[in-house]
Order: structure tokens, then C-alpha cells, then sequence
């Protein structure tokens, strides 16, 4: 029996989450709900966020059939976890804690750099998250990396220089407040598009930590090998996945195979509600 993950995120970012399931679970079939709608969700509240999240999760549990929810949203896990997991009857994961995890194991130091969306720095969801596990954590918001992501320019003379900013003020406040970082988490999904830039960038030795990986390795754990390869079973030819979107299906199906890395396939538009 084929098991069935649903992946949430409030755009198409979390795609790069899709992916590394994808890579490890090839016999899952999987749905994926970007509420392109009501992005970004980092301007609203708590209590707004919690409430779009849950009418996702629930969505992709009661009319996809999802067994599992990946949460592929960095400002979701950060705001909405807790909500979404009452919400409903199914393993729940974000991509927070798994980042975190994948930091604690990585850094010899203890001491880790994080970059994110102004709204996940604001959270310190992964500043709490690192300090549960005897890190230090650095957080920083790179608002441009976003746009320029989707712009397409994940290989261009700006991004790059752009990168090296972000990295040169983050390391110098490290710095001066006494730390050794040894780490990097990449903390907001399309982020990992920028990784060869990024790698580039950081200071000789440093660990870059993908949180779309960690996420993934995460759920192969926390699903118990259900959607795992059996032996002598052959993988789908194919992967197994419909899209969903709440708007703009037209530049969901354009930018979401970048983030892929493969066609996202016919978006289907769906209404939430408010």
C-alpha cells in the first residue's frame, strides 16, 4: 500500500522540502497545498497564521487522504505547530526542530549562524530550538534572497554579492559577541536554490545545514519506513504528486520547477475560504 504525505506551504518555496521526500520515500504518493492566496504569512498574526494553517492541514488530510503532514513552511512551524497538530489525527512535522537537530549533530563549537525571512528571525523559533539542544544561535534576516530566488537569478553576479553581504555582517556580529560559529542553517525553503552561493561564501570549514534535507531525513525517522522502498520492489517511474495551489496557478506551475526540479505537473486551484 502506497502511503500518501501531504506537504503545506504558504507559497511554492516548500517544493525544495517535496524534493528531498521525494529522493528518500520514492514509493509515497504525495500532495502538496500552497496557499499563494494569503502569502506571505509573516505580516500576519499568530491567530491568523494558525487558522490558514490548519485549514490547509486539514484539506490535505480529510480530502487528500494524507497519512502524514510535512509543515514545509518555515513561519508555520514556528507559529502554527502546536495548532495544526491538534487539528488533526496524523504525524505532523515541521522544519524547524529538524534544522536544529541536523545543526546540534553538524557543529563542533556550539555555536550556529541561522538566515531566514524577517519573519522566522522574528519568531526565534530556531534561536529556541538550537539553545533546547546547548547551541548558541546567531539569527539573521536576508529579506532580498526571496525575491531574487524567484526572479531566477539563483546563479547571478548580484545574488552572489548580495550573499556575501548578509554572510560578512553575520559573521562580524558573531564576532563581536564572542562566538565561533562552525555552522550555517538554511532557514527558509528557497534558500536551498542559493546553496552552491552560499557554500561559496561561508567561512572556510563552515557547515551549511539544509533544512529541506533535514526535514526529509526527519520524516523518513518519524514515518517509520512506511513509504521506504521495499526490497525487490521497484520504485514508481514517475513520482506520484498532485499540486494544489489557492492562486496563481499559472506562476506556481512556471517557478514551481525550479524549486522541483522537475514539472510540478496541472496546479489545481482550491478554496479555503477566509
Amino acid at each position: 500500500m502506497i502511503s500518501t504525505i501531504g506537504v503545506f506551504d504558504s507559497g511554492f518555496g516548500g517544493l525544495t522540502v517535496l524534493r528531498a521526500l521525494a529522493a528518500r520515500l520514492p514509493r509515497a504518493r504525495f500532495a502538496f497545498l500552497g496557499d499563494t492566496a494569503r502569502l506571505p504569512y509573516g505580516s500576519k498574526s499568530r491567530r491568523t497564521i494558525a487558522r490558514y494553517a490548519v485549514q490547509s492541514a486539514q484539506f490535505l488530510v480529510r480530502e487528500q487522504g494524507a497519512e502524514y503532514l510535512v509543515i514545509a513552511c518555515n513561519t508555520a512551524s514556528a507559529l502554527a505547530l502546536d495548532a495544526i497538530q491538534d487539528a488533526v489525527p496524523v504525524p505532523v512535522l515541521g522544519v524547524i526542530e529538524p534544522g536544529a537537530e541536523a545543526a546540534r549533530a553538524a557543529s563542533r563549537t556550539g555555536d550556529v549562524l541561522v538566515i531566514a525571512t524577517a519573519a522566522t528571525v522574528e519568531s526565534h523559533a530556531y534561536a529556541a530550538a538550537c539553545r533546547a539542544r546547548g547551541l548558541r544561535a546567531l539569527e539573521k534576516a536576508c529579506p532580498l534572497l526571496v525575491p531574487l530566488v524567484e526572479e531566477g537569478w539563483t546563479d547571478h553576479p548580484v545574488t552572489a554579492e548580495v550573499i556575501r553581504i548578509y554572510l560578512a555582517e553575520l559573521t562580524a556580529e558573531a564576532a563581536a559577541q564572542g562566538m565561533n560559529p562552525d555552522t550555517l542553517v538554511l532557514g527558509c525553503t528557497h534558500y536551498p536554490l542559493l546553496r552552491p552561493l552560499i557554500e561559496a561564501a561561508v567561512p572556510e570549514g563552515m557547515r551549511v545545514i539544509d533544512s529541506a534535507e533535514a526535514a526529509a531525513e526527519a520524516a523518513v525517522r518519524l514515518f517509520n519506513g512506511h513509504a521506504a522502498p521495499v526490497a525487490g520492489e521497484a520504485a514508481p517511474a514517475e513520482l506520484l504528486l498532485r499540486c494544489f495551489a489557492t492562486d496563481s496557478v499559472e506562476k506556481f506551475e512556471r517557478l514551481g520547477s525550479r524549486f522541483l526540479r522537475r514539472p510540478t505537473g496541472k496546479v489545481e486551484l482550491v478554496d479555503l475560504g477566509g
